[in-house]
């Protein structure tokens, strides 16, 4: 008995579609803004954190790019309140990695 069968002993009522879905694979295009981001560092409970903020894009494009940061870098971090807390001092990489992406990021702090 294959999965099919099962499905239909489980729900006799059920017509399956015939249509395919169809997903996008390429990825979503993040909207470049014209006023610079800050990038900062700043100690938080006696760790290093670098912190990025002034993005006034849709929240769901900074996600987006928290996402993309955090893999490239291989480190944790959050995305909460507008901004994105990375884990550790990365102002160097990041700022590097927004340039090259179309950004203009402004170093802060230290």
């Amino acid at each position: 008995m294959d999965l099919q069968d099962q499905l239909k002993n489980l729900f006799p009522d059920h017509d399956p579609s015939q249509e395919i879905e169809e997903t996008s694979s390429e990825p979503k295009e993040l909207w470049i803004q014209k006023e610079p981001m800050i990038c900062q560092y700043e100690r938080r409970k006696g760790k290093a954190t670098t912190i990025i903020s002034g993005y006034t894009g849709e929240d769901e494009d900074f996600k987006i790019l928290a996402k993309e940061i955090k893999s490239k870098l291989a480190v944790g971090g959050s995305f909460k309140d507008g901004e994105i807390i990375i884990q550790g001092d990365y102002r160097d990489k990041i700022m590097n990695l927004l340039k090259d992406k179309g950004f203009k990021v402004k170093r802060v702090g230290g």
